[in-house]
């Protein structure tokens, strides 16, 4: 019933470190981490797909849909808590080998998920117009943007459901078929999206709308991809009544860890939101030029946040198995190879930066500034991702590993909003310093908060099995 580990990694303390043990964790993170590292490279793809579309149909679409963009990426970073909190149970209920406790944690996030993504298309479908006028002032974008929400409201609660579903999948190790579902929904998603914004076919040709309705519609058809699966899944099953269990115990640890994370999750997407609305209220060439920027960084950190998703599954089912010198040790494996990988992705948005401004230049009609301001990005991004990275790794793979979620949350608190955003207000609208130096100022975050995670992570408070027995 469950994978079978090679042994070599369910050795004595003693044998950790030999050649063969080394190799055997390399190879499993590997194979763990590629499928997780391919939705996330999918992800920044469709993205990229996006933009490059909309580029074609005009400066204020591109920004308009960034703009508008940012609900999806609070509700996603809100979502992400709660998946968070469920993964952190049932990666170690799943090396605890309790398969029946894992089904009743989905169950519970799930109710959960799907609330939230209700209330979200709710909102995206009364108040679209309250929502854009939070993030820009300009008559233009606001209006575009509307239109994008609407289109897109189905899609919070669709993807509620699916973010939950995959996120448990991954954290017992099906990590295949959720990059085959993930991904094969993100190509039907760009195919839709070239069909609606150009009108190729039998379709409508919507611009901006087109965008949010191939979103809507590719949720609808995972959510029915999922529900198959569930019931082909010879393992774990998704049933009705767990979605309504009465565990006081289960939904005491659940609401424990799933809070902070979420909790943590929304103030860092809150942040970014707030950083969206301090630039978005200094031009519309800089919100170009930034949603650009904020794709490749994207494809910059696909392999940084996938080796932080294979530390959470790994080192939190090694957790739950009462091998915690083993979990210790890996976890400072991972912690290096977050160094590496954040190295290689900096290389990566050096690499692709000549490819990206000449593109710029030679096909998509934006001004000189966007050029320029885009440029500047581009380097700002290649160091950024290092604090990214290892902050990532720390926070969101390691401590959540062994039930650490709050340290997190007071480490985004402190580095976001003590410094972050009121030392970025206070450049952009008080001293009112080129806004070039306003979006440095912001990108400094990560590096605020480095010295404190790694000081917690030396502790080793996070080092914890947190599993029960429950009736």
């Amino acid at each position: 019933m469950f994978r079978k580990i090679s042994p070599v990694l369910n050795q004595a303390p003693d044998q950790l470190g030999s050649r063969a043990e080394k190799r055997a964790f390399y190879k499993r993170a590997f194979a763990i981490t590629a499928p997780i590292a391919l939705q996330n490279f999918m992800d920044a793809a469709v993205s990229s797909a996006d933009i490059l579309m909309l580029s074609f149909v005009s400066q204020s679409a591109l920004a308009a849909s960034s703009l508008a963009g940012q609900v999806m990426f609070v509700f996603q970073m809100l979502l992400y808590g709660v998946s968070s909190g469920a993964s952190v149970l049932s990666a170690q209920y799943w090396g605890r080998k309790d398969c029946r406790t894992v089904e009743r944690v989905m169950g519970l996030a799930l109710r959960f998920s799907v609330l939230i993504g209700a209330l979200f298309t709710l909102a995206a479908l009364l108040f679209p117009g309250f929502i854009m006028r939070i993030f820009t002032d300009d008559r233009s974008l606001i209006d575009e943007g509307i239109r994008y929400l609407r289109a897109v409201s189905p899609a919070y609660v669709l993807g509620g459901f699916v973010t939950v579903y995959l996120s448990i999948m991954r954290s017992v190790e099906r990590v295949k078929i959720s990059a085959f579902l993930h991904c094969s929904a993100v190509v039907m998603n760009v195919v839709l999206n070239s069909c609606f914004i150009f009108g190729i076919g039998p379709f409508p040709k919507l611009g901006i709308t087109g965008v949010a309705l191939a979103t809507s519609i590719t949720r609808a058809i995972e959510v029915a991809v999922c529900l198959i699966d569930s019931r082909l899944n010879p393992v774990i099953h998704l049933r009705l009544r767990d979605l309504f269990t009465r565990s006081a115990a289960l939904l005491r640890d659940f609401i424990r860890f799933a809070v902070p994370a979420a909790a943590n999750d929304i103030i860092w997407g809150l942040a970014f939101s707030v950083y969206s609305i301090i630039l978005g209220h200094l031009s519309s060439d800089i919100v170009a030029a930034n949603s650009v920027a904020s794709v490749v960084r994207n494809l910059g950190t696909v392999v940084c946040f996938g080796t932080a998703s294979s530390a959470a599954i790994i080192l939190g089912k090694e957790m739950g198995d009462n091998r915690l010198r083993q979990a210790r040790v890996h976890a400072s494996r991972f912690a290096r190879l977050s160094i590496w990988t954040a190295l290689a992705g900096g290389v990566l948005i050096l690499a692709c930066r000549p490819l990206v401004l000449q593109f710029m230049h030679l096909y998509v009609t934006v001004t000189d500034t966007v050029r320029t301001e885009l440029n500047l990005m581009l380097y700002i991004n290649a160091y950024y991702i290092l604090g990214s990275s290892v902050n990532t790794m720390l926070i969101c793979g390691i401590f959540r590993a062994g039930g650490d979620v709050r340290f997190g949350l007071i480490c985004d608190m402190i580095a976001m909003w003590i410094y972050a955003v009121p030392v970025g207000l206070l450049c952009a609208f008080v001293l009112k310093i080129p806004e070039m130096w306003v979006y440095f100022v912001l990108c400094l975050d990560e590096f605020v908060k480095m010295p404190f995670i790694i000081r917690h992570y030396k502790k080793g408070a996070w080092l914890q099995n947190i599993t029960r027995s429950l009736s």
